[in-house]
C-alpha cells in the first residue's frame, strides 16, 4: 500500500475522493481532500449537501398558491402504488355511431361500463341527461341488437365480437329500458304469468317486482313461443315456461310435469338479442323474433332462436329474463340516478319530471302585476281558456328580415327534431321500436300514399298506431286536423304541442319524440 502524503492526515469516518480511478469509498484507498485557498480543507460532498440543505430551510420564501401542482424536495414524485394504479388502467379507442350514422372515436379506459359512455357522449355534446341514454349493440351480419345494462364492461362486449363482422356501438334514447320497474303491470299480463300458490291470488304493483327481484320465490313465466330447430330451417311451436333455473319447454302439450319438461337454455353464459330483420334471414313465423347468443360465438349456427305471436308476448318474455339474469343489478341501475333524492324508499319512486316540465308553472298575466296560479282547477281552466285563444290566432309569424309572411308559405316542421322527412311506414315503426315502446312516444313523417298529407305514428299498449294529418282549407287559410276539422291548427307546430298537453281523439298525449341525434 503506497504511504500518504506528508502532511495530510488520514480520513477518518467520511468517504474520501477516489484517486487513480479507485472506487469510491474503498477502504484503505489513498485520498487527499480539496482545500480552500485560505488553506482550511473544504466540507465533504455529504456534507455540503446538508448545508445546502439547511440554507433552503432557513431562507424565508412565498407561500406557494398552487402547493398540488409541486412536490417536496424531500418527498418522491410518484410511489410504485400510484404508477402500478395508472399503468393497470390501459386505454383503447372506441367507435360510437348515431341514428343518421355519424360516429365518434373514444379513447376510454379498459374498465369502463356503459353508462360511463353515455355520460361522456352527453357531456361531450351538451345534451341533456333524463335517464333515457343508452348504449345498443347491433351485429351486423346476423342482424340482431341489444341494449347494453349500464353496468356492463363495453371492453367485455367488443371481446365477443368476431373479427371478420362489422359489428358497431350506437348511442340513443331508449325510453323502455326500465318502464317495466314503473308500471309493472302492463309488462306481465295475466294469461302469461302465475305466482307460486302461497301467494295471495291480488298482486299489488310493488307485489310483482319484489317477487321478480325475491331470491327465494319467482313468478313462472308461460306460454307459446315458435322455435327454430338446431340445424334446420323448420320451426316449431311449442310451450314454453321460465323459472330460476332456466327456460324450459313442454314435450306434451301445456303438461308442466317435471318428466315432461326439457331444458332449452340458461343465461349466465349467453346474451339475449332481439331480431332487427323480422324474418329475412331467419325465415321466423312471425316479426317479433328473439335469440340466445352464447359468449365467444359467432355466425348463426349456435344460436338459439325463438320468436313470439305479437309484441306484448316478446316483451314480457324479455323483461322477465332481464329480471332473471340480472336481478337486484338492474334495480340498482335504475335507483342510481335517483339515489341523491331524499325520501326515496325501495319500490316505491316517483319518476323524475323532465326538465321541461320542471320549468312549466301557470302564470296569470291579467292584471298590473303578474301571478302564480296555485289553484290547480284555476289553472286548468286558464289552460283551456289560452288553449281556445292560441288556435284563432292568426297564422302570420316573422322572417328573418321582419315582414309578416303566410305559414303555409314555410316549412318550419322541418326543422323540428319530431319531424321525419319522407321515411316509409316501415321506417317509423322500427324508429319507434329503437326507443321503446313506451306511450306517447312519436314522430311526425310525410304520407306516401298521399303527398299534401302528413303522419302521426304514436306508441301505446305496446302496438304502434298511424293517425293522418289532413290539411283543410277554409276562407283562404290552410289548417291541419287530426279530428276531421272539430280542431284545426296554423301548422305542424301547434298541433304537436296542443297533444302535448291534451289528449284529444289520441289514446294517450304525445310525450317523447323520436330523434336522429347527430354526434
Amino acid at each position: 500500500m503506497a504511504a500518504p502524503l506528508p502532511g495530510v492526515p488520514r480520513a477518518s469516518g467520511t468517504a474520501a475522493e477516489p484517486a487513480g480511478g479507485s472506487p469510491r469509498g474503498a477502504a484503505g484507498s489513498p485520498c487527499s481532500l480539496p482545500r480552500s485557498p485560505g488553506g482550511d480543507p473544504l466540507p465533504s460532498l455529504p456534507d455540503r449537501r446538508k448545508q445546502k440543505d439547511n440554507n433552503i430551510l432557513e431562507v424565508s420564501s412565498i407561500p406557494n398558491p398552487f402547493p398540488e401542482l409541486c412536490c417536496s424536495p424531500f418527498a418522491s414524485v410518484l410511489s410504485a402504488s400510484v404508477l402500478s394504479k395508472e399503468t393497470s388502467r390501459k386505454k383503447q379507442v372506441i367507435k360510437v355511431y348515431s341514428e343518421d350514422n355519424t360516429s365518434r372515436a373514444l379513447e376510454v379506459p379498459s374498465d369502463i361500463t356503459a353508462r360511463d359512455v353515455c355520460q361522456l357522449l352527453i357531456l361531450k355534446n351538451h345534451y341533456i341527461d333524463d335517464h333515457s341514454w343508452t348504449l345498443f349493440e347491433q351485429l351486423t351480419h346476423t342482424g340482431l341488437g341489444r341494449a347494453i345494462e349500464d353496468h356492463e364492461l363495453i371492453m367485455e362486449v367488443q371481446s365477443n365480437w368476431v373479427m371478420e363482422e362489422e359489428n358497431k356501438l350506437y348511442f340513443r334514447k331508449n325510453y323502455a329500458k326500465y318502464e317495466f320497474f314503473k308500471n309493472p303491470l302492463s309488462f306481465f299480463p295475466d294469461h302469461m304469468i302465475s305466482f307460486p300458490s302461497e301467494t295471495h291470488p291480488a298482486v299489488s304493483h310493488s307485489g310483482i317486482l319484489q317477487m321478480f327481484l325475491s331470491s327465494s320465490t319467482y313468478p313462472e313465466i308461460h306460454g307459446y313461443l315458435h322455435a327454430k330447430e338446431q340445424g334446420k330451417k323448420s320451426w316449431k311451436k311449442l310451450y314454453f315456461l321460465l323459472r330460476r333455473s332456466g327456460l324450459y319447454f313442454s314435450t306434451k302439450g301445456t303438461s308442466k310435469e317435471p318428466r315432461h319438461l326439457q331444458f332449452f337454455c340458461e343465461f349466465n353464459n349467453s346474451d339475449m338479442y332481439m331480431s332487427l330483420t323480422g324474418k329475412k334471414i331467419s325465415g321466423a313465423p312471425t316479426i317479433y323474433g328473439f335469440c340466445f347468443k352464447p359468449n365467444k360465438s359467432g355466425g348463426t349456427r349456435d344460436l338459439k332462436q325463438l320468436c313470439a305471436d305479437d309484441e306484448q308476448s316478446r316483451t314480457c318474455w324479455m323483461t322477465a329474463i332481464r329480471l332473471l339474469k340480472y336481478g337486484m343489478q338492474l334495480y340498482q341501475n335504475y335507483m342510481q340516478p335517483y339515489q341523491g333524492r331524499s325520501g326515496c324508499s325501495p319500490l316505491n319512486i316517483t319518476p323524475m319530471r323532465s326538465i321541461s316540465e320542471n320549468s312549466l308553472v301557470a302564470m296569470d298575466f291579467s292584471g298590473h302585476r303578474s301571478r302564480i296560479i296555485e289553484n290547480p282547477t284555476e289553472a286548468l281552466s286558464v289552460a283551456v281558456e289560452e288553449g281556445l285563444v292560441w288556435r284563432r290566432r292568426g297564422c302570420l309569424r316573422l322572417n328573418s328580415h321582419g315582414s309578416p309572411i303566410a305559414m303555409s308559405n314555410m316549412a318550419i316542421h322541418r326543422s323540428q327534431s319530431w319531424f321525419h322527412h319522407k321515411i316509409s311506414r316501415e321506417e317509423a315503426q322500427r324508429l319507434i321500436l329503437q326507443h321503446g315502446l313506451v306511450d306517447g312516444v312519436f314522430l311526425v313523417r310525410d304520407s306516401q300514399s298521399n303527398p299534401k298529407t302528413f303522419v302521426l305514428s304514436l306508441s301505446h299498449g305496446l302496438k304502434i298506431k298511424h293517425f293522418q294529418i289532413v290539411p283543410l282549407e277554409d276562407d283562404g287559410k290552410l289548417f291541419y286536423t287530426l279530428d276531421d276539422g272539430h280542431t284545426r291548427f296554423t301548422d305542424l307546430i301547434q298541433l304537436v304541442e296542443f297533444y302535448q298537453l291534451n289528449k284529444g281523439v289520441l289514446p294517450c298525449k304525445l310525450k317523447h319524440y323520436c330523434a336522429r341525434i347527430a354526434l
